[in-house]
């Protein structure tokens, strides 16, 4: 796929970036290099390949599900500016 400079320009664009003119051209190249390195991995046969969510075949050690923590819900809101029925009061930010 072939990049014109149009084309980087309207991207930082929709992404909200701010790009003179010599950055869109050196961005053009590494696009341009990304692009075609994609294409080459597009043309690999893949038929037969499972695909993977992690490359090794490993478990994720769990720890215990286990209270650790005291409750200090009181500790925390003695120290609050506003409390009442053990839910901290906050302003109304939307009217």
């Amino acid at each position: 796929m072939a990049l014109e400079h149009a084309d980087v320009l309207r991207a930082a664009h929709l992404a909200r970036l701010g790009l003179d003119e010599g950055e869109a051209d050196r961005y053009l190249d590494d696009l341009g290099r990304i692009l075609e390195m994609v294409d080459q991995l597009q043309s690999l046969d893949t038929d037969g390949v499972e695909p993977l969510a992690h490359p090794l075949d490993a478990t994720q050690r769990l720890r215990a599900d286990e209270v650790t923590e005291g409750d200090q819900r009181e500790t925390f809101q003695r120290c609050a500016p506003a409390v009442e029925n053990g839910l901290y009061l906050v302003p109304r930010v939307v009217e």
